[in-house]
């Protein structure tokens, strides 16, 4: 499917609850969100000037999959992604909204990013070089780059608005929050990354590491946000993947390489991608999606012979 135009913007007829880099949320009712995922990209803080498009689809899609795989064991906050459920004050946006939209249940967030770690990658490698620990936990020495761990470890981050998320210890967050509600975030988060590394396993698919983000709803703890897609976790392909190194994954790596090759300082406001930069970070995206759920995210239309 040729792509159109990236959705940066969405401007609707309802209180607009929150705006992030990616989602734009509003309030529908006292106890029900429309979240609509754009196409807008951000790096090293940053949002950029243009977009990629159909990514904000592949966002909403592959949490939604995820979101339908994991309810049996562990709540989350989706109440439907379906058009005809759209409220009536939405008739007219129902094109502009299709494929990229959950109408979702209101919780209160716990303000900590849920990281579960399979492999030592990313900033898990970094503090592992400087420190021999993750997590600011010790950790035995010669470990590898993208290594696999021993166990999954749940490394959890403070929850920044703007700027980097803070990588804390598991002690520091139950002093934050209480031994209780750490423990059931870890536990939950454990159990979640288990079940999608293994399913995509059979994929062909590594999901090196992920974050999750959870609330509460009463006294019950929820799943929210997002879920297991290129934007909060890292997928490898097992073919090609091998320790040591650091493998190609299916996520915005590929626009962070580009700007940085760019020469931009990443203080001053950040160039517009190249058409082909877009193009490429599309198909990884549309490609993740076709990897995990086994279909295409835009089937081809059977030609007639």
């Amino acid at each position: 499917m040729i792509a159109g135009p990236p959705m940066n913007e969405t401007e609707l007829p309802l209180k607009l609850f929150a705006r992030g880099k990616v989602r734009d949320t509003y309030e529908l009712g006292p106890d029900r969100l429309l979240m609509v995922a754009t196409d807008r990209i951000s790096a090293f803080d940053h949002v950029l000037p243009n977009g990629i498009p159909d990514r904000g689809k592949v966002l909403t899609q592959l949490s939604i999959f995820w979101f339908s795989q994991t309810d049996t064991f562990q709540a989350n906050h989706l109440v439907s992604g379906m058009v005809p459920d759209l409220p009536p004050a939405l008739k007219d946006f129902r094109d502009q909204l299709a494929g990229r939209f959950m109408i979702v249940r209101k919780a209160k967030r716990i303000d900590f990013e849920c990281v579960v770690r399979g492999y030592l990658a990313g900033s898990a490698w970094k503090e592992y070089q400087e420190s021999q620990t993750l997590a600011g936990e010790s950790m035995p020495p010669g470990l590898t780059e993208s290594q696999r761990l021993a166990t999954p470890i749940f490394s959890p981050a403070t929850k920044a608005e703007t700027g980097h998320d803070e990588n804390i210890t598991f002690d520091q967050m139950k002093k934050e929050i209480g031994a209780d509600m750490a423990n059931q975030l870890r536990d939950a988060s454990l159990a979640l990354y288990k079940y999608a590394a293994e399913f995509s396993e059979r994929r062909g698919l590594i999901l090196a590491d992920t974050k999750f983000e959870f609330g509460t709803v009463g006294k019950d703890l929820i799943l929210i946000d997002e879920a297991l897609t290129p934007d909060s976790s890292r997928y490898w392909d097992s073919v090609t993947y091998r320790p040591g190194m650091s493998p190609d994954s299916y996520d915005k790596q590929f626009v962070r390489d580009w700007l940085i090759r760019s020469g931009w300082d990443k203080e001053s406001d950040p160039p517009r991608l190249p058409e082909d930069v877009v193009a490429q970070t599309r198909l990884r995206y549309l490609t993740a999606y076709q990897r995990v759920v086994g279909k295409e995210l835009f089937p081809r239309k059977a030609r007639n012979e």
